[in-house]
């Protein structure tokens, strides 16, 4: 298969996974491409997403590998598998290529959890509160890429809006919800919209009051999302350089704890729920 210039986070992982199980056997690359009948470059090119790789190939490496976990086996032949096309594709070369990977990640997920503490969620976003937070990170912007941006991040619900719904939690902190990334009318529409996404069943959302003791998670802002298999979990965090996609086990593990320990200083569904209502009276 010809080179990609540039792979997607679904392709990267694929080789990532086919590298790890290389690793495992203590095999260097020169005697697996030797096995396939190919060049130490062209997989160091499969393991990095640059090349792609067939199904069957996908097969006989984890054969090799002595890898015996079916379901896991299978789970990388689909992601081996032509790349779906989905609404995301629209802003090929319009966005940054990480902005279809996020969407492209949510839409395969079997389930997302979030933890957010300066911001409304991007899943839970109005138009008006997305665009005031791009145009104060990007002042810069013009109309014509602040527009696209909107318009994704907003396309982006239809993972926990679509006919077949991910199953969608989050924790919010409540500096997120009163902040006033715009105006008073901004906010009251993001909180309506909020109310509206809980009583829809798309979102189970739990609020960090701002009274919580105990809570010393500002910077625990994380998206996990659920694989086909637990091995292909991933994590999303944001840093100043951009988003880092994760997939080390480890790492992984220390994300689901993250969750775990913020969920434990939040409200449950029921009295966040209230708590959002107490918010809009009080505006």
């Amino acid at each position: 298969m010809a080179p990609r210039s540039n792979p997607t986070a679904r392709q990267v992982r694929l080789g990532a996974e086919l590298r790890k199980l290389r690793e495992a056997t203590g095999m260097k690359a020169r005697e697996v491409a030797a096995f396939l009948n190919s060049t130490s470059a062209q997989m160091s090119q499969v393991e990095l997403g640059i090349s792609g790789v067939s199904g069957e190939r996908v097969r006989r490496l984890a054969a090799h590998y002595g890898c015996g976990d079916e379901a896991f086996i299978d789970a990388l032949v689909s992601l081996a598998g032509e790349r779906s096309h989905g609404w995301w594709d629209d802003y090929r070369g319009v966005l940054p290529q990480v902005n279809m990977d996020v969407a492209e990640a949510e839409h395969h997920a079997t389930f997302l959890r979030e933890v957010v503490v300066t911001h409304v969620p991007g899943l839970l976003q109005t138009p008006d509160y997305a665009r005031a937070v791009f145009r104060y990170m990007r002042p810069d912007l013009p109309e014509s890429e602040l527009a696209p941006r909107v318009e994704h991040r907003m396309r982006r619900r239809k993972a926990i809006e679509g006919d077949e719904p991910t199953p969608y939690e989050t924790v919010i902190h409540e500096f997120a919800l009163r902040i006033r990334v715009a105006d008073r009318r901004t906010v009251v529409s993001q909180l309506r919209l909020i109310l509206e996404e809980i009583e829809k069943g798309h979102a189970t959302v739990r609020i960090i009051p701002v009274d919580q003791d105990g809570f010393a998670g500002a910077d625990a802002s994380m998206m996990y999302l659920g694989g086909p298999v637990p091995k292909l979990d991933t994590g999303l965090l944001d840093s100043p350089t951009g988003t880092l996609f994760i997939d080390a086990a480890a790492h992984l593990d220390r994300l689901q704890t993250l969750f775990r320990t913020v969920k434990t200083s939040s409200m449950n569904p029921s009295e966040s729920r209230d708590f959002v209502h107490r918010l809009l009276k009080e505006l």
